[in-house]
């Protein structure tokens, strides 16, 4: 997808640090310890923070995230230098290559970020004391520290794909643009779909910061599950914004066209939720499995640093998948044909208009991709076999209708989510329908029900809901 005539290069050579041989077992000494230092001493400060509830206050907050991602900093060059030194070779990869210039980029980029929000940490602490608490409340803190992680997210992104145009396979033809078909319709009822399309993004967007701004309200939501709940709540917004205003703007203006860099963008982010609303569907079904299988050790298991673990890993495995296929994807050649049969673009459909092999492609589409979709869904049926067998062993109306209610909401989420797949791709006939039908259901119809279906199958959430609206009635009437 880049340049004409480029040459196709597999591995690179780096000449690492300039020294002597005989300097090299020192050098390596001194960088080994040097490295060590720097992960055991921020992984001390991480649990520092995290055990003692006196550091729990926002300068904490943000240091903890800047020592994880001095850790990380670190580990994407000093260690691949360090083996390069003991085994005397220079090679890298080139997906390695590409893989470290992404993540060198993205985590020093949120060093930065995070220096940037320490210091107005400090300038509010030091020149506005009275409303220090007022103003950095626990939501500015965590949209801080959310921003500093995908405003660099989205730069390492760009610079990423901008070099792997100039460094893909030779003879590739330049494509500057492809053109989604969009919904299979017919041009009376556009109008119509624009204006249901419209009416449940809306309903999506509202209704899931709706569901985190209740869990960060109420005190008795600050559970395992609803701070997984949050997380798919904020998963199921971003998943649904990756496509869908794009859509609803096409339908609008009658243009077809996106840039090459918007279509590889749009892809990696759609690949990126769609994993993490996996991941975190299996981390909430575990977390029932807990809660029914083992209430007397649910507070020890689920404590707070297995669920940021738990959260943290979803993020960090859908980032590393959702890239691995946008770089292979790179790499191919277009020809003439770039005209997409769906309504954003998806990677199958890409797949489809190269016109090089894309055997690779496949190969990794059906391990890592299926790994990442299989996996979660594996450990959400172990976990609900497990939570059956225990109720069945001494069944009651009360203990059934106790993990119903425990478990309903998101059982029906989790059937919602998988059942539309598999109906849609076993029992339809045509496969452009099949994906267009499932992308419609996983990308609008699923996350815009999600929010109705915890806020009415589930009493917490209802009596939160009641409580914010008392509030507010409260407050109007004082007024």
């Amino acid at each position: 997808m880049g340049p004409e005539n480029q040459s196709s290069v597999s591995e690179f050579l780096l000449l690492g640090l300039p020294m002597r041989p005989g300097q090299q077992r020192g050098f390596f000494t001194l960088f080994l310890g040097m490295y060590l230092t720097t992960v055991l001493g921020n992984l001390l400060i991480i649990l520092l923070i995290r055990l003692d509830s006196r550091l729990h206050t926002p300068m904490y907050f943000f240091l903890s995230h800047l020592a994880f991602s001095d850790i990380s900093l670190s580990s994407v060059t000093v260690p691949k230098m360090l083996m390069n030194m003991q085994t005397r070779r220079q090679s890298i990869s080139y997906l390695g290559c590409i893989a470290q210039v992404y993540f060198f980029q993205l985590f020093g980029c949120i060093d930065n970020f995070l220096l940037a929000v320490m210091a107005y940490d400090r300038y509010v602490a030091i020149c506005h004391p009275l409303y220090y608490t007022t103003i950095m409340r626990e939501e500015l803190c965590v949209l801080l520290v959310a921003g500093s992680w995908i405003v660099p997210c989205v730069n390492a992104l760009l610079h990423t794909l901008l070099l792997v145009r100039l460094m893909g396979p030779e003879n590739q033809s330049s494509v500057s643009e492809f053109l989604l078909l969009g919904l299979p319709m017919r041009p009376g009822q556009q109008r119509g779909f624009f204006t249901l399309f419209l009416g449940m993004y809306l309903t999506t967007v509202l209704g899931n910061l709706l569901i985190i701004l209740l869990i960060r309200l109420d005190s008795r939501l600050h559970t395992p599950m609803y701070f997984f709940l949050s997380h798919l709540a904020f998963s199921d917004i971003s998943l649904s914004s990756v496509t869908v205003p794009k859509m609803l703007t096409n339908m609008q203006t009658r243009q077809q066209s996106i840039s090459y860099v918007g279509c590889i963008a749009q892809m990696y982010f759609f690949m990126f939720f769609a994993s993490i609303d996996n991941f975190l569907l299996a981390a909430m079904a575990y977390d029932r499995y807990v809660a029914i299988c083992h209430p007397l050790c649910y507070t020890t298991i689920m404590r707070e640093g297995l669920c940021v673990l738990l959260v943290a890993g979803s993020w960090i495995l859908s980032c590393g998948s959702a890239l691995l296929h946008t770089l292979l994807l790179v790499r191919l050649s277009f020809c003439a044909n770039n005209t997409i049969s769906h309504f954003f673009c998806e990677l199958t459909a890409l797949l489809k208009l190269s016109c090089s092999d894309t055997s690779l492609n496949v190969l990794v589409i059906f391990t890592a991709g299926g790994l990442f979709s299989i996996l979660p869904l594996c450990i959400i049926l172990s976990s609900y076999v497990h939570i059956g067998t225990i109720i069945l062993r001494v069944p009651s109306t009360k203990r059934l209708y106790k993990a119903f209610s425990t478990c309903g909401s998101h059982l029906f989420v989790v059937f919602l989510y998988y059942g539309t797949l598999i109906g849609v791709y076993f029992f339809s006939s045509s496969l452009d329908f099949k994906d267009i039908t499932a992308s419609v259901m996983y990308t609008v119809v699923t996350p815009m029900l999600n929010p109705f279906i915890y806020s009415l199958r589930n009493r917490d959430i209802k009596q939160a809901l009641e409580m914010c609206v008392n509030r507010v009635s409260v407050q109007s009437g004082a007024q």
